[in-house]
Formats: C-alpha cells, sequence, structure tokens
C-alpha cells in the first residue's frame, strides 16, 4: 500500500506543479511582467511549491529528516540528475553571467545551509527569518539585473507559453485551486508512502526522503527540460535551474524552520551529503568552463549522472 500512496502522491505532485506553473505565468502576463522576470521568479517559485509542501508536511508531522532531505536530494538531484540527462540529449549553452551571479549565490547558499546545520544540528527559526530575508533581498536584485538585462536575452525564456497571455482571470484561479488540492494530499500521501516504505526496508527515512522523495519533487523540472531538449530549443536556462536550487533553500527550508525548527536527525546528513551537494554545486564552475568553453555537452552530462548514479547507490549502502 505504501507504494500505491508514493505512485498517487507523485502524480498529484506533477499534476499539482503543471497547473501551479501556468497559473502563475499566466498571472505574470496579465500583470505585464517580462519573460525573464517570469522564469527566474514566478517560475521557479512554482516549481518549488511541490518541495515545500512535502517539507512542511513532514515537518510538522515530526519527520524533520524527510523535510531536509527532500531539499538536500532535490538540489543534488537538478544538477545531477536533471541538468546531466538534459545535456546528454542537447547540448546546453550557458550564459557567462550564470557564473557572475545566479551561480555564486547557489554556493553561498548551501555552504550557509551546511554552516547553519552543523553549528547546532538545527535550523532555528531565526535562521529561517534570516533565510527569507536574504531571499527578499536576492530577488530584488535578480528582477533589477532581469529588467536592466540586454533585449536579446529575453528569448531565454521561450519556452514559457506565450498564449498563456490571452488567459482568464477565471482560468487562472481554477488552476491555481486545482494546483493547491493536487499539491496538498500530494503531498500527504508522498510523506505517509515513503515513512511507511522506510520501516518496511529497514532503511532511514532520509534516505527514502533524499532519494525517492528528492525525485519525485524535482519531475516538474526534469520533464520540462527533457521535453525542451527533445525539442532542440536552446532556450533552456541554466540559471533557472540553478534559481530553483536557491528557492528551495531559502525559501522551502526559511518557511519551514519559521513554523516549525528542522532537527538534524540522520548524522549522514551532515557526515556525507551535505558534502554532495557543495560537490555537485562547485563541479559546475570546471565542467562549465573547460575547455574553455561555455557549454555543458554529452560527456560533461554523462559526468553528472554518473556521479548521480553514485550518490543515490551510496544513499541505500
Amino acid at each position: 500500500m505504501s507504494i500505491v500512496f508514493i505512485l498517487l502522491g507523485l502524480t498529484l505532485l506533477v499534476i499539482g506543479g503543471e497547473f501551479l506553473v501556468r497559473a502563475s505565468v499566466g498571472l505574470s502576463f496579465k500583470l505585464n511582467l517580462s519573460k525573464m522576470v517570469i522564469g527566474l521568479t514566478v517560475v521557479s517559485f512554482a516549481t518549488s511549491a511541490p518541495e515545500l509542501l512535502v517539507s512542511l508536511q513532514a515537518a510538522l508531522e515530526g519527520y524533520s529528516d524527510i523535510a531536509l532531505g527532500n531539499v538536500i536530494g532535490s538540489n543534488i538531484a537538478n544538477i545531477g540528475l536533471v541538468l546531466g540527462l538534459t545535456a546528454i540529449i542537447s547540448t546546453l549553452g550557458i550564459d557567462r553571467d550564470f557564473f557572475r551571479f545566479n551561480w555564486p549565490v547557489m554556493v553561498l547558499y548551501s555552504l550557509g545551509l551546511y554552516l547553519a546545520l552543523v553549528n547546532d544540528n538545527q535550523i532555528s527559526r531565526l535562521e529561517g527569518v534570516v533565510l527569507l530575508a536574504s531571499l527578499a533581498i536576492y530577488l530584488i536584485v535578480l528582477i533589477r539585473r532581469a529588467k536592466n538585462a540586454k533585449p536579446t536575452e529575453e528569448g531565454q525564456n521561450d519556452e514559457i507559453d506565450a498564449g498563456l497571455s490571452t488567459t482568464s482571470y477565471f482560468k487562472i484561479t481554477v488552476w491555481l485551486l486545482i494546483g493547491a488540492l493536487a499539491l496538498y494530499f500530494g503531498s500527504e500521501w508522498l510523506v505517509r508512502g515513503a515513512k511507511d516504505l522506510a520501516e518496511m526496508a529497514g532503511v532511514s527515512d532520509y534516505a527514502i526522503s533524499v532519494t525517492v522523495i528528492a525525485i519525485g519533487t524535482s519531475v516538474p523540472e526534469l520533464a520540462a527540460s527533457i521535453i525542451a531538449a527533445l525539442k532542440r530549443e536552446k532556450a533552456i536556462s541554466l540559471g533557472n535551474l540553478i534559481g530553483s536550487n536557491i528557492f528551495n533553500i531559502a525559501s522551502v527550508l526559511g518557511l519551514t524552520a519559521l513554523i516549525t525548527p528542522i532537527q538534524v536527525i540522520d548524522p549522514q546528513i551532515l557526515d556525507t551529503n551535505m558534502f554532495w551537494l557543495l560537490g555537485f554545486a562547485l563541479l559546475l564552475l570546471p565542467l562549465g568552463l573547460l575547455p574553455l568553453k561555455l557549454e555543458l555537452n554529452r560527456w560533461k552530462g554523462f559526468i553528472l549522472f554518473a556521479a548521480y548514479c553514485v550518490f543515490i547507490g551510496m544513499a541505500f549502502s
């Protein structure tokens, strides 16, 4: 029965994420926000909604390891699994500005998360406030940079359906309600199924959360990236995926900690998996810059994907 709950939960998270993204983009067009701002803010927040609902649900039920493992595992999956598979399918060009702004911010958030956890084995309410406040500053800078970007960079988010600009407010409201309900029940069933599966298999909640749940909540990003790659759309933005990683740490963990402090229960979080998170983040620098070409090609994608497979194997060892 636990497998059924996990499958139903994952299905509802995919459906809910899709409706929420469409509603958010439609609303952004109504508010006359540029595609650059839509992609870097609204869409990134919307695709982080599954992580947020799952982490909140888990933390409120007392499963801190699931809440923390979900975010750490999802961030690792975004780089190793999503970027890896996407680069294998189609070479990704990297905007030079990526290494000037989005990448350093992601590394700083990842390092900050490690320091916060190693300090007292928890993310306190105060640290949750700091995360949310820093996110607000990041968004202000991000939007200003996006508005000052060159017009040619606007095409980076052409994968967003421009037809959503004509969507009515009624339809947007319906999409929001469907998305919210699907995410709520999806997160509840996924956490319940994962908890039962962990007990049956004799593995920790954290091992399940950092693998099964993390991959499930990364499905929206994975599906969108692979579909775009199969269509040979070069508008896939590496910055958007990295932005999602930033939002996962700052908004998901920040909001969750604000409601209830997140405790580190499984020592594997600090002993190994945080180093995997930092390692994947830092690995993007040499992969992106060498050999003196700003791109992620097929062999670099294989490196990321192979590293992710090793991570999954070690999570259950």
